[in-house]
């Protein structure tokens, strides 16, 4: 038995005509009635009532054909999800992002791809720097947007953008042009300041900052989340430096002065991934 005898069978048994029935399907009357006594045989119960005229469903057949159309009707489905998973439309996709294109970058992505794939599900996650690489090695991640470039052997990285870094400080602090931004003015600022670790190209682009400005910020508080960062500037606990699309996360009662530096922004995923809904994705953006 298989879901092409099914098909015949529930054809007929709507029709209760062979000839229409044939005709439909596309197969001859002789071949329609060989199919359905092969199913008749296989199941070892009569499934029509037939003579030279006319044609009817016995009790069994009435009862399998009800089954029938709603097995089928969900086998249909349930082919069409695998079909879709197949072809990278619908399934489950986790995306780690920074904090700091909540506003920006990330809304346009997913944008980008609702549209494209609208059945495929999004988890978005955010995670501390050193959790990164692991997350996306293991599998606990799938798609990771990161202002480190990756350099593992068994990870993609490609450049997205570059975004403004700036310094960040409440609306009613003294500095208001980068013309106020010199090494005597930084010197007695307190900095709240970002840290992803060690070997954070973003950590070491702000060092590069501060060499720049030849000043040695001590901070008491630091956060590797950007948003907690604004927070605390608005609260007067000190200023710091952050890219630029933070402005469009929530700028009431901020400043951001534009320094002649900037942060890269990467998008990374696994190498040889047999997950079609990733390389759809990554054709996508």
């Amino acid at each position: 038995m298989d879901i092409q005898q099914i098909k015949y069978f529930l054809i007929l048994a709507e029709e209760l005509h062979f000839w229409n029935t044939s005709e439909k399907v596309g197969i001859t009357q002789s071949a329609l009635s060989r199919q359905i006594m092969s199913l008749e045989s296989e199941l070892n119960l009569k499934l029509f009532d037939r003579d030279k005229r006319n044609v009817s469903l016995t009790s069994a057949g009435q009862y399998l054909k009800e089954k029938w159309q709603f097995e089928l009707s969900t086998l249909e489905i349930v082919h069409q999800q695998a079909l879709q998973i197949h072809l990278g439309k619908l399934g489950t996709i986790k995306i780690a992002h920074p904090d700091s294109i909540s506003s920006t970058i990330i809304p346009e992505i997913i944008s980008k791809i609702s549209y494209a794939f609208p059945q495929l599900n999004m988890e978005l996650l955010q995670l501390p720097y050193s959790q990164e690489e692991e997350a996306l090695k293991n599998y606990k991640i799938d798609i990771l947007l990161s202002r480190d470039m990756n350099q593992s052997v068994f990870l993609h990285s490609k450049k997205l953008s570059s975004d403004n870094l700036c310094l960040v400080v409440p609306t009613d602090h003294d500095f208001k042009t980068p013309e106020d931004i010199t090494s005597v003015n930084l010197a007695n600022q307190k900095f709240i300041l970002t840290y992803g670790g060690s070997d954070s190209r973003y950590d070491s682009l702000l060092q590069d900052i501060f060499k720049h400005y030849n000043i040695h910020p001590s901070s008491f508080i630091s956060s590797q989340f950007g948003s907690t960062i604004i927070s605390l500037i608005k609260k007067g606990l000190g200023i710091a430096i952050l890219p630029q699309s933070y402005s469009h996360y929530d700028p009431i009662g901020l400043r951001f002065i534009p320094l002649p530096f900037f942060s890269d922004l990467y998008i990374n995923w696994r190498k040889d991934d047999p997950n079609i809904i990733i390389k759809n994705i990554m054709d996508l953006i």
